[in-house]
């Protein structure tokens, strides 16, 4: 799954809210998807990639994967940012087969 963030570094505390989930346009060949948007706060400073580490660490805990998990797609400078997150889907149908029956 991917996820397209907004991030506050430099933040006072740390948090993660769902804004919206819009359809973001791929270009005329690929069309369109929906993508969730998330707004991250993070303390740490946008400094050599460490503001980054911490929303990662951020959305592995909200999302209950693994570290590794979580891949920073794009945006590696912006404040926004394109986050993959493996094994989500599969953990979500496990919990559920699990609850379900």
């Amino acid at each position: 799954m991917k996820i397209s963030v907004k991030v506050r570094a430099g933040a006072k505390r740390e948090g993660i809210e769902r804004v919206d989930q819009p359809m973001l346009d791929l270009g005329e060949a690929n069309g369109k998807i929906e993508m969730a948007t998330y707004k991250v706060s993070v303390k740490e400073p946008a400094v050599d990639g460490r503001a980054n580490e911490a929303i990662t660490r951020t959305l592995a805990k909200h999302f209950k994967v693994a570290r590794s998990s979580v891949r920073l797609v794009s945006g590696q400078t912006s404040r926004r940012k394109i986050f993959e997150i493996a094994n989500w889907e599969l953990k979500k149908w496990v919990i559920f087969a699990k609850i379900g029956g």
